[in-house]
C-alpha cells in the first residue's frame, strides 16, 4: 500500500470520526431541547447541516471499473433466425448501445461486453433483455421496440401452470389459443396491444403491464374451457376502453 492510499484511508478515518461527534453534540442538544419542550432552533440545524459533508465517491475510489459480459444462450431452433438477422442485430447493438457483441460458436451464445464508448448505466441489461425476447421467438422488431421503450416486459408461464393437460387435451388446448391459421392469436395480440409468441406448452407475451394482464386473462380464459366468442366479446370490450385512453 502507498503512502497516498495511506493518508486517503486516514483522511476518510478521520473525517468519519469527526462526523461522528458532531453527530453525537448534535443529539445531545435536540434531547436536551426536546426535553425542556423548547422548539430546536433552525439555524442550529442549518449550521449542522453545513458543517456534516459528505465526500463524493468517483471512480478512482471506488476502485477499477471492470468490464461487464453477459452472455445469453441460443436454444437450437433459433440459430438459423440468429444467423438471418446476424447483421442487423450487430448494427443495433453496436451503434445505438455502444456495446461489443460476438458469437460464441463453442458455447453457442450471444456475449454481450462494455465498451469504454458505452455512455448508459443501464445499456448491458437492455440489450441482453432484447436478446433473451429474440430467443424465445419474438420478432426482431418487436424485441428492438425493448430497446427504445422503458415500460415493456416479458412474461412466461406454461399452460399446466393454469391446468393440467396432457396429451390429446394439451395438443387441443394450444390449438384453442392459437385458432385457425393464428386468428385467435392475432386477435388477443391486436386487442390488447402485446405480442404473444407459443412454444409448445410455454406462452410468452411481450408488452406494458396492464396490457400483459388483458392479455394473460384471454389465454387463460381458453385455457380452462371458455368459448371464443365470449373471449373476443370480452377483448372487444377492452379494446373499446384503450380507444377511449387514448
Amino acid at each position: 500500500m502507498d503512502s497516498k492510499t495511506k493518508r486517503t484511508i486516514f483522511d476518510k478515518e478521520e473525517t468519519a470520526e469527526r462526523t461522528t461527534e458532531m453527530l453525537e453534540e448534535a443529539k445531545v442538544e435536540f434531547d436536551a431541547a426536546d426535553d425542556e419542550g423548547d422548539d430546536i432552533p433552525l439555524e442550529k440545524l442549518e449550521q449542522f447541516r453545513s458543517e456534516i459533508q459528505f465526500e463524493n465517491i468517483g471512480e478512482e475510489a471506488s476502485g477499477d471499473v471492470k468490464d461487464e459480459i453477459r452472455r445469453i444462450p441460443v436454444p437450437p431452433h433459433r440459430q438459423t433466425p440468429l444467423r438471418t438477422n446476424w447483421e442487423k442485430i450487430v448494427t443495433t447493438v453496436v451503434e445505438n448501445m455502444k456495446l461489443q457483441i460476438r458469437m460464441n460458436v463453442k458455447r453457442k451464445c450471444v456475449e454481450l461486453k462494455t465498451s469504454p464508448h458505452t455512455t448508459e448505466k443501464n445499456a448491458l441489461q437492455r440489450s441482453a433483455d432484447f436478446l433473451k425476447a429474440f430467443m424465445l421467438g419474438f420478432d426482431l422488431n418487436d424485441a428492438i421496440a425493448l430497446l427504445r421503450l422503458d415500460d415493456l416486459y416479458i412474461e412466461s408461464f406454461e399452460i399446466k401452470d393454469v391446468k393440467d393437460l396432457h396429451g390429446e387435451h394439451l395438443g387441443r388446448c394450444i390449438g384453442r389459443l392459437s385458432g385457425e391459421k393464428g386468428k385467435t392469436k392475432n386477435a388477443i395480440e391486436n386487442a390488447t396491444r402485446t405480442r404473444i409468441v407459443i412454444a409448445d406448452s410455454k406462452i410468452h407475451i411481450l408488452g406494458s403491464f396492464s396490457n400483459i394482464s388483458h392479455a394473460r386473462n384471454a389465454l387463460c380464459s381458453l385455457i380452462l374451457g371458455s368459448p371464443p366468442g365470449k373471449v373476443y366479446s370480452q377483448l372487444r370490450y377492452v379494446s373499446r376502453r384503450f380507444a377511449e385512453n387514448f
